[in-house]
């Protein structure tokens, strides 16, 4: 069954043109899975499955307290491998044909308030090449709502500051192009001109635009990080996350009077129901804003 996991991944690379992070969550899924199917259940080809099998490793699953939200992705990575198996005639049949997903809860996302964003801008020491750096990147993130993963594999060549746009890859190797705002474009010239050369030492090593303190691409890892000693520096006692300026992008400009499809078209959302989340978050925002402020609230 693990040779059949490595078909289905490289299907999902070749064919699909997945994102890596969401071809890891795959294979990590499936990998859980076959081995449950090997030393639990006994089974030595995909043939055996039944529904009671998998009914039996979801239960597995939930006495391992995993949410909701993990149980739905590994229903989610299971079905497809199966249907892949039927597909290219290695399997006989099915047996996710009657597996039920299970009802998520949808959670609002956290959002910054404007005060708050502009606590965090400016925490960074810009009297540093890297305080410089770190400046632009929360610039960039909150101007344009993309993503971390998008941030940290820009390259100079993906952004465009007389024209006021950046080029990203989003999800399945997806590009769009997202307008960039004055303070952000300032900070970017700012870093290119000032931090970068010296984070570097003045070698043009790759095209990566935002480098660590060796002048190699930063890593998302190194992104959260730095996010949350800023976050500190800030005093913002919020839970945050690097999602969270994204989130907080699309709030703000929904509750400015944008429009819902242009915001979907800059945040790369393939479904507008996605980015209609946030017109929740702004109803919710307005109702607080009522309830602090109305004499009879």
């Amino acid at each position: 069954m693990k040779d059949q996991i490595q078909d289905f991944i490289h299907y999902l690379v070749v064919e699909r043109g997945l994102a890596k992070n969401t071809i890891d969550s795959y294979e990590r899924d499936l990998k859980k899975y076959v081995q449950f199917l090997q030393s639990v259940e006994q089974l030595q080809t995909v043939n055996e499955v039944s529904r009671t099998h998998i009914v039996s490793f979801l239960r597995y699953l939930k006495d391992q307290q995993k949410s909701s939200k993990t149980i739905a992705r590994h229903i989610a990575s299971i079905r497809s491998f199966h249907q892949f198996l039927l597909r290219e005639k290695v399997a006989e049949q099915d047996p996710t044909v009657h597996i039920e997903t299970p009802q998520l809860e949808r959670k609002l996302p956290k959002v910054l308030s404007t005060e708050e964003v502009d606590a965090l801008l400016s925490s960074s020491n810009t009297r540093t090449p890297l305080g410089i750096r770190d400046k632009a990147m929360l610039e960039v993130l909150y101007a344009t709502g993309i993503r971390v993963s998008e941030l940290v594999n820009l390259n100079i060549s993906d952004v465009h500051l007389t024209m006021g746009f950046i080029r990203c890859l989003g999800k399945g190797n997806k590009e769009r192009i997202v307008p960039i705002g004055r303070m952000a474009t300032e900070m970017i010239s700012t870093y290119l001109n000032q931090a970068r050369p010296a984070l570097t030492k003045q070698r043009s090593v790759d095209e990566s635009l935002f480098v660590n303190h060796h002048g190699k691409r930063l890593t998302r890892q190194g992104f959260w990080k730095i996010l949350k000693k800023l976050a500190r520096e800030a005093r913002i006692e919020k839970e945050l996350t690097p999602h969270t300026l994204r989130h907080s992008f699309a709030t703000h400009l929904l509750e400015n009077g944008a429009d819902l499809r242009a915001v979907q078209e800059m945040l790369g959302h393939a479904d507008i129901s996605t980015t209609q989340i946030y017109t929740h978050v702004t109803k919710t925002r307005l109702k607080d804003v009522y309830n602090q402020f109305h004499p009879r609230a």
